[in-house]
């Protein structure tokens, strides 16, 4: 297994303009952000801690009224499933082990996975890494709305609904924009989620279930986290592709907000991405 590493984990020169040349211009004059360039370990500790938190939870929920169970899936649970997509943006990045130790990234993004209950890691890792290539090219990167979203949802009722929904689009839109052949590790990926959701249903039953699956659909939609999905990327002035978010949301997104460094230097884990 450890032989069977493509291209794709590993991180290399991005393509993506005007980053690029951005990246380019600030090295030259500030050769020092190369420091920055290294795994966070203290990633680790801090994700083994939200599993553990949301298996706790998973655990508190399996006896309450289905009024309790949905409240907290959205107060508590989709902020700790949000920010471990985020997280596992991370670990996309190899912020957790480094490029040195790319599989480990893998499997540890997969165990990272595992309390938002949808297989997500792999697919996420091989997307993303085009999205930072060809940054709003269409056909290719799929965090951008396809011309139908635009198109339909052009009211603000329409675009309220597109909000709920927004964990569908983003999870079906590649499927229809840019297939790509399934890989054995999201096959991995998919029967350990399967087996995790299984085991949860087996052991604490069908709530601790819908909590777990309703903190990842409400947390990633009608949310004030997911407020980041619209700002990082949605043209509102021509010709800026990318915006940064600089206030306390932060502190629950592995600085996801900093998004302009973030596509400027992306082997900088979120963490440093303010010095």
């Amino acid at each position: 297994m450890g032989s069977r590493v493509s291209r794709e984990d590993f991180e290399w020169v991005y393509t993506d303009q005007p980053h690029a040349d951005r990246r380019r211009e600030i090295l030259a004059k500030y050769p020092e952000i190369k420091s920055l360039m290294k795994p966070d370990p203290n990633l680790i500790w801090i994700i083994i801690m939200m599993v553990l938190t949301q298996l706790a939870a998973f655990y508190i929920v399996k006896d309450l009224d289905w009024k309790w169970v949905i409240f907290g899936a959205y107060a508590f649970g989709s902020c700790i499933n949000h920010s471990m997509t985020l997280a596992i943006h991370e670990i996309a990045h190899n912020a957790a082990f480094g490029n040195c130790k790319a599989m480990w990234n893998r499997w540890f993004g997969m165990f990272a996975n595992l309390p938002i209950g949808i297989p997500y890691s792999i697919s996420f890792k091989r997307y993303h890494m085009d999205h930072h290539r060809y940054l709003g090219a269409d056909g290719v990167d799929v965090d951008i709305p396809t011309d139908f979203e635009g198109w339909f949802f052009c009211t603000a009722f329409r675009k309220f609904i597109w909000v709920i929904l927004q964990p569908l689009f983003y999870a079906f839109r590649p499927l229809f924009i840019n297939p790509k052949p399934i890989t054995y590790l999201e096959v991995i990926n998919t029967v350990a989620q399967v087996t995790f959701d299984i085991l949860i249903y087996y052991f604490l039953g069908i709530k601790s279930l819908v909590y777990m699956l309703a903190a990842s659909l409400l947390g990633l939609g009608l949310h004030p986290i997911s407020g980041h999905f619209i700002a990082e990327h949605y043209m509102f002035l021509k010709g800026h592709e990318t915006y940064s978010y600089y206030g306390p949301l932060n502190l629950l997104t592995f600085n996801v907000g900093y998004h302009n460094e973030h596509h400027d230097f992306p082997n900088i884990p979120g963490k440093s991405l303010p010095l």
